[in-house]
């Protein structure tokens, strides 16, 4: 009797030395699982766990789940979360100086943007995230971000946006933004979006071609106008206190297991597009190929109203 007793008291004990050693976290996303983003953030918490031999763990919430953006990046530097995958737009709101890569028009493609957020203003721009109570583990391809409306409000030209009532994510830059093209800005979370555009509330949206096929907003808005007005980065969160609460091990860890999850998502979302383009278009949806020179042009007061930007929109525009 003793024995088995000593047995069962030595399994309790096993059992809670081993949970005291894992650490088990939270991570907000707002992409259905379909979308890449969410796929890469899955693939982040199966790294965290594998390369820990199972001491993190990870619990990803896709969906919205945890709320939208604006909520998860409130809960996440209050520390309710410890993890967060969003887009820069929102995140300006709270971190200033990340508003530079929400400029329309402000990087000229792909490996351009890359370039500036892997090279010392990107770096530059994460470190400045620790006074906000965060840290970034990394920048991520959220896609180039277009128009696309519902029957009757085809865009085919600057002119045709006068006046629409557009969805835009609520930061200041999107606002005025949309306003310096005509159009109404229709500030909006990301989750009512589909309805609004079932019901007329709003006339359109923007946003990438991936998003755009995976939330189905394709289904009411049949028209896609391809004038690449932005290009913001995303971004992986983490509350700066529960990283620093983290083993020297478990920290570098982390840090790992987001640098393969962002490259992973790079890749990914860009592969998706083809994908993405390919699925819309057989579902009937108009891609309307514009040049874009006079939606440029109408924009570029924008930068006049943000002079805190002056200096880092210099750095960018030297960046190769």
């Amino acid at each position: 009797m003793k024995k088995c007793l000593f047995l069962l008291a030595f399994v309790v004990a096993c059992a809670a030395i081993a949970d005291a050693e894992t650490v088990s976290m939270r991570l907000a996303e707002n992409q259905p699982d379909s979308n890449p983003v969410s796929v890469a953030m899955y693939k982040f918490a199966e790294l965290a766990a594998e390369k820990s031999n199972g001491e993190i763990k990870i619990d990803v919430y896709t969906n919205a789940q945890l709320g939208q953006e604006p909520e998860s990046i409130e809960q996440v530097q209050l520390g309710v979360i410890e993890f967060a995958r969003v887009n820069s737009v929102v995140l300006a709101n709270v971190a200033k100086e990340m508003g530079v890569f929400t400029l329309p028009y402000i990087f000229r493609g792909t490996e351009h943007k890359f370039n500036v957020l892997d090279g010392p203003v990107g770096e530059s721009v994460l470190k400045s995230l620790e006074k906000y109570g965060m840290i970034g583990l990394g920048y991520m391809e959220a896609g180039t971000r277009c128009f696309y409306t519902t029957e009757g409000h085809k865009i085919e030209k600057l002119a045709d946006l006068k006046g629409l009532k557009i969805r835009v994510q609520p930061a200041p830059i999107s606002i005025k933004m949309m306003e310096l093209l005509g159009a109404t800005p229709t500030p909006m979370n990301y989750g009512e979006v589909y309805s609004a555009l079932q019901t007329g509330v709003i006339d359109g949206a923007e946003n990438d071609y991936v998003s755009y096929e995976t939330s189905s907003h394709y289904e009411v808005a049949k028209f896609y106008t391809v004038d690449g007005h932005l290009s913001p980065p995303a971004l992986l969160l983490m509350n700066l206190k529960s990283f620093n609460a983290l083993s020297p091990e478990h920290q570098q860890i982390v840090k790992e297991a987001a640098a393969e999850a962002v490259a992973f998502e790079r890749k990914a979302m860009l592969d998706h597009e083809d994908v993405s383009k390919d699925k819309v278009l057989a579902a009937g949806v108009e891609v309307i190929e514009i040049d874009n020179s006079e939606f440029q042009e109408a924009v570029q007061p924008i930068y006049d109203e943000f002079p805190e930007y002056k200096e880092v929109i210099e750095e960018i525009k030297a960046t190769k």
